[in-house]
């Protein structure tokens, strides 16, 4: 039996255009596509789709329920573009033991965390899975 692997998230807006726009200034996209109604951001091997739903309304009334988690190798400049977007913080770049993080809010009111792992943790991680 093979695993599965999660390829992909759904993100529903009732203003796609300005979400996607978002994501692909606060978190340069390696691709950013359109197939029919989608907007189709990937970032490594994941991609974030975002559509138009009528059935959700125009800001999330439970952001902590997913957390979308970016790594990125420069946490420091990817919170300094976000100040530079006015984004709202929920939790400000912070080091927790050589690793960086913070959580962002997006506009519909998701939470967006940027983590920037240190290569000593990287290297726990390593070394647990093997």
């Amino acid at each position: 039996m093979s695993g599965a692997t999660l390829a992909s998230i759904l993100l529903s807006s009732t203003d796609p255009d300005r979400l996607a726009t978002w994501y692909a200034a606060a978190l340069a996209p390696a691709d950013d596509a359109r197939v029919g109604d989608y907007r189709i951001l990937r970032y490594g091997d994941f991609h974030l789709m975002i559509d138009r739903r009528d059935d959700v309304g125009p800001a999330n009334p439970e952001p902590g329920r997913v957390i979308l988690n970016f790594d990125v190798e420069d946490a420091r400049s990817v919170a300094g573009r976000l100040d530079e977007m006015s984004v709202r913080w929920l939790a400000p770049l912070e080091d927790r033991d050589g690793s960086l993080f913070a959580t962002a809010i997006d506009p519909d009111g998701n939470y967006v965390q940027i983590i920037q792992i240190s290569p000593e943790h990287q290297a726990q991680m390593a070394a647990n899975r093997a």
